[in-house]
């Protein structure tokens, strides 16, 4: 039986471990989305844990989806990325970056003026933070199907632009109410055009994001997040046989590709979708599985110690923030430190580079 502290051969990488350090949004970008030296301060202090996964990066200025987010578009957001992924390489770790589209979870005043864009013209119902204030996301413009191939370019040149960076992979967000979600869900896209009104056509534009990104930078450096029934920020995935049409169908799609991994968020991880859906993802005997609880919940050694049972892996979030040395704590059985919540998004030092690795008392 694995443990937490085996390591495991994922895609072109051999991680150390079994702790992953999930994608969490921290929004310390300027409005330039350039990543800064506290990037590279807060990644490097966590390269022992087995694999980083950035926060959700942008690939255009039109995707942006929260103040403080970084980009990979410019070449000053590339180079930036670029001194991250060598700060991280040079204190031993391994790191993916996530690239993500908002769609509708978004306002004109974060997109530079853009109108934020969706699958079908539904709003979300929630509100969101720009450089201000909150404000309630809009009504999004529908996508035109001409549209698709742009959208599918941009996460293409994105991940390219990622491994240019010396990132050792890409990871594609599908999950917790953005863009592609949306797309996977039947209650944000309501199309009847080649992208929606059936599962397959739902699953349409993920798929050839996956395709076109694998031929690019190579399957074994790509990967891919969902979270199906995450129902949060507008999405209602209540349809259980829709769902697994849905899920398992975008798997058995792309099973050719030979993916590095599928991370799932689910709140029971080890139950009977996660664990139907994670048949299919093994099927190609290449595909890792990584396993997230997530939902709000702090993921403590004993409940990931379970999941790894169930998974290849295990994305741990709240405790990687406030604990750089998590591997340690958990593998010494040392005691964790607590995240301050109030300092998760508010920029800076504080709660961000300052949480201290453990030392014995004198």
């Amino acid at each position: 039986m694995a443990t937490l502290f085996d390591s495991l051969e994922l895609g072109r990488l051999t991680l150390p471990n079994r702790v992953t350090m999930a994608a969490l949004t921290r929004s310390r970008a300027g409005r330039d989305g350039v990543p800064t030296q506290l990037h590279e301060r807060y990644y490097a202090q966590r390269a022992s844990m087995g694999l980083i996964v950035t926060e959700g990066v942008f690939p255009a200025v039109t995707s942006r989806a929260f103040p403080g987010q970084p980009g990979i578009e410019t070449p000053e957001q590339i180079a930036g990325w670029r001194r991250v992924a060598k700060s991280v390489h040079d204190s031993g770790g391994r790191i993916f970056m996530q690239v993500m589209n908002g769609g509708r979870l978004s306002h004109a005043s974060l997109l530079e003026g853009a109108e934020p864009a969706a699958p079908s013209a539904l709003a979300s119902g929630t509100a969101v933070r720009d450089f201000e204030s909150r404000k309630e996301c809009p009504v999004p413009r529908a996508l035109d199907s001409e549209e698709m191939p742009r959208i599918i370019d941009e996460f293409r040149q994105a991940a390219r632009n990622a491994i240019d960076a010396g990132m050792d992979g890409v990871e594609i967000h599908g999950a917790n109410g953005y863009l592609l979600h949306q797309f996977l869900s039947p209650s944000s896209n309501h199309r009847d055009d080649a992208y929606g009104g059936s599962p397959q056509k739902r699953y349409r534009l993920v798929e050839e994001i996956l395709r076109a990104v694998a031929e690019e930078i190579g399957a074994d450096r790509l990967a891919l997040r969902l979270s199906p029934q995450n129902n949060i920020q507008g999405i209602e995935e209540s349809d259980t046989e829709d769902v697994r049409a849905t899920y398992g169908g975008l798997l058995r799609a792309i099973e050719d590709l030979g993916l590095a991994y599928v991370s799932f968020l689910h709140a029971e991880p080890t139950g009977e979708l996660i664990t139907e859906l994670s048949t299919h993802v093994r099927a190609n005997g290449k595909t890792r599985v990584i396993l997230n609880s997530g939902f709000g919940r702090i993921t403590q050694r004993e409940e990931a110690e379970q999941l790894v049972q169930h998974g290849d892996a295990v994305a741990v979030g709240r405790l990687a923030i406030s604990n750089p040395d998590l591997v340690r704590r958990w593998q010494e059985e040392l005691p964790v430190t607590a995240p301050d919540e109030s300092t998760f998004y508010t920029g800076g030092e504080r709660g961000y580079t300052d949480y201290p690795v453990y030392t014995v008392s004198s």
